[in-house]
């Protein structure tokens, strides 16, 4: 990592909840996606990345919300760089205490983010007292209380979906090769495989992908590994058994990509979440 710019990260042992706070100077990370909802507050400088095919600009106090999947960069835009607080909420845990919140929830329905950014200083304050006793380790109650107040802010800018196996926004071909992809994501697949599985040329195939999701087929791929990626080191896979496991072609390549992502190694995230040893 760039010496000018640094990451401090967390993992809360009974929600899984990992805390985040970095400073990023230039180029901060290349497109990627999590899957987790990520809310966090900047907080010292202009934070600019692209989500929802919209260009956003985060100043100070500025809360910015991401849902899982949802393909996202990082850039510093001002010599300065830009600072940042943030949450990765595990959705199985958000999903069951937001409908705890909301008795009359929308059947069959998931809960989603309504925008990207906010200026809502009460839910800035909220995310970052809840970061601040999370990322400490403060006692169980404590940090239980920050996270009620936490969702009771989130509620506001929360939208029910209703849950569909296919998306009507995007075309049929781009679903196809995604489902593709994921239950086949860590084999040795090829394009002309995935562009087979949907009935037409590779070239198709790969206009349609990037039109719909923002990334090439290949890309995706590479994503899905590493989302997996970061759960087992997390649980304290060694990186070598994590690349093997996933289909990187070895250990170094699975650090190349994981770096260009998240700005850690594997062994260095894996040592923070697990306080493991390398």
């Amino acid at each position: 990592m760039d010496k000018r710019n640094w990451i401090e990260l967390s993992q809360d042992a009974d929600t899984g909840i990992e805390s985040i706070r970095a400073h990023f100077q230039g180029h901060a990370y290349d497109p990627h996606w999590h899957d987790s909802f990520l809310v966090g507050v900047t907080e010292q400088g202009v934070q600019q990345f692209n989500c929802r095919r919209v260009r956003h600009l985060s100043t100070p106090g500025k809360v910015f919300m991401l849902e899982p999947g949802e393909i996202h960069d990082g850039h510093a835009p001002t010599d300065e760089g830009f600072t940042y607080s943030m949450l990765y909420l595990d959705p199985r845990w958000l999903e069951r205490e937001v409908f705890a919140l909301f008795e009359d929830a929308p059947a069959n329905s998931q809960p989603g983010f309504a925008d990207t950014l906010s200026q809502d200083p009460g839910l800035a304050t909220a995310i970052y007292q809840a970061f601040q006793v999370l990322h400490e380790g403060d006692l169980r109650i404590v940090r239980q209380s920050a996270l009620d107040a936490l969702l009771g802010s989130l509620t506001c800018h929360l939208d029910w979906r209703k849950r569909q196996g296919v998306d009507p926004r995007l075309p049929l071909v781009a679903q196809v090769a995604r489902d593709y992809l994921h239950a086949h994501a860590y084999e040795d697949i090829g394009l002309d495989d995935v562009a087979q599985a949907c009935g037409v040329d590779r070239f198709r195939l790969t206009r349609a992908f990037k039109a719909a999701f923002g990334l090439a087929p290949h890309a995706y791929l590479i994503q899905l590994r590493l989302a997996k990626a970061r759960q087992l080191l997390a649980r304290g896979g060694s990186p070598a058994q994590v690349a093997s496991a996933l289909g990187f072609a070895d250990q170094s390549h699975m650090g190349r990509w994981f770096r260009r992502a998240y700005q850690l190694t594997p062994a260095d995230y894996r040592k923070r979440c697990s306080n493991l040893p390398d």
